[in-house]
């Protein structure tokens, strides 16, 4: 388990920012998932993919609420061109053309361990992050739980 930092304090415009960053990588996965799901041929494969693309639009509407308590602007419904977590899914969109499920598979779970990572990153951020670790807590729980249906899909086929 990651150590809880004991650093100053954040201003409210960087808490902001913290959540801003996860809200890009959290529709980066709405769609993501949604074009995998488009993709497919496999009916099951669609069906777990778009409840999935679900998921983060509930994600994003709750980290949407969080940012506007500090008084932020969540204007982001769709994902972002900043920072190296989102480039992780944009190797999903590249395996889309090949309409393969295992390559798009093995794509997404890479983008899901750079969601995972900027969760655990907040979490551990304890300090700064108090009032809205549960909701962080929470929804990392919902990734890690999708990227562990994934990686079963990988293996059984």
């Amino acid at each position: 388990m990651e150590s809880i930092k004991t650093s100053s304090l954040k201003t409210k415009e960087q808490i902001i920012n913290d959540l801003k960053g996860l809200l890009v990588l959290v529709n980066d996965g709405k769609e993501g998932y949604q074009s995998a799901s488009e993709a497919t041929e496999s009916q099951d494969l669609k069906a777990f993919l778009s409840q999935t693309s679900g998921e983060r639009i509930v994600y994003a509407s709750e980290l949407k609420e969080h940012i506007e308590a500090h008084g932020g602007e969540a204007d982001n419904e769709n994902g972002g061109l900043l920072g190296g977590l989102h480039r992780a899914w944009l190797n999903v969109k590249q395996a889309f053309s090949s309409n393969d499920d295992q390559e798009i598979l093995k794509a997404i779970t890479t983008g899901e361990r750079a969601v995972i990572a900027k969760y655990d990153e907040l979490i551990a951020d304890f300090a700064d992050h108090s009032d809205h670790i549960k909701l962080l807590t929470e929804q990392r729980d919902g990734v890690a739980n999708s990227l562990t249906q994934i990686e079963k899909r990988i293996v059984q086929a």
